[in-house]
């Protein structure tokens, strides 16, 4: 059995099986990528939540793991070379995984990296973007109400983002076309928040986007986004 306790994470959320991967995370758009990947790899893990509601993200345990304080995170007992391996920050952790299990990325190298150049364009564009939008958009409105500015700026840029993948979507299900790939599972929990999280379909227009919509639809209607769309459990 392997042996995590020399990760001080593991004090504050004890490992029931520590022989699987350890998930410390919130069901946030950033949080779910991860438990979406894990469930379409089907490898097994333990989740954990970090609740934002007690600050446990500024916790010394948790910043031993991700020093930057933010979900997700996760402990592989069983990393390179057999070692246990600590990562935070979702993009990395995705490629890991897909590394790790041969699957979610194409097999084809030079279709792999066009495949890691839509995780990249998530993690520079749709989520800081979208998350700042939504951040004035619902969480700060009255710390903008007299001035606007900030919440169309985000607004726009999240339009125009969304008018990229629209553009990409045409005559393809998925971003890479056919194949499913941690692209699309690292993009659409983002854009679906858009409505599930922040109620702001009509303001960014996301009917103008029907390509994205249905590509939304098919990815969150998969078994394993149902489920980890939903995890860890708040409750």
């Amino acid at each position: 059995m392997s042996d995590l306790t020399a990760y001080p994470v593991t004090r504050r959320w004890p490992a029931k099986d520590p022989s699987v991967i350890q998930l410390y995370s919130l069901p946030t758009p950033n949080g779910v990528k991860i438990s979406i990947a894990l469930e379409e790899l089907g490898l097994p893990y333990e989740p954990h939540l970090v609740s934002f509601s007690t600050n446990d993200q500024k916790t010394p345990e948790f910043l031993s793991l991700n020093p930057n304080g933010k979900i997700p995170a996760i402990l592989d007992p069983d990393g390179p070379a057999g070692k246990p391996l600590g990562l935070f920050e979702s993009g990395a952790i995705l490629l890991y995984l897909a590394e790790k299990t041969g699957k979610l990325l194409p097999s084809d190298a030079a279709l792999r990296y066009e495949a890691i150049q839509w995780v990249f364009f998530q993690v520079g564009g749709i989520g800081p973007m979208l998350g700042q939008f939504g951040h004035f958009f619902k969480f700060a409105a009255d710390k903008v109400a007299n001035n606007s500015y900030a919440m169309e700026r985000y607004r726009d840029e999240a339009k125009r983002l969304l008018g990229v993948l629209e553009q990409r979507l045409e005559g393809r299900d998925w971003l890479m076309g056919a194949e499913y790939t941690i692209a699309d599972i690292a993009n659409f929990p983002w854009v679906r928040a858009i409505e599930a999280a922040y109620g702001a379909g009509d303001v960014i227009g996301i009917s103008d986007f029907p390509k994205v919509m249905k590509w939304v639809q098919r990815a969150e209607v998969r078994p394993a986004s149902v489920k980890g769309l939903e995890i860890p459990e708040t409750s």
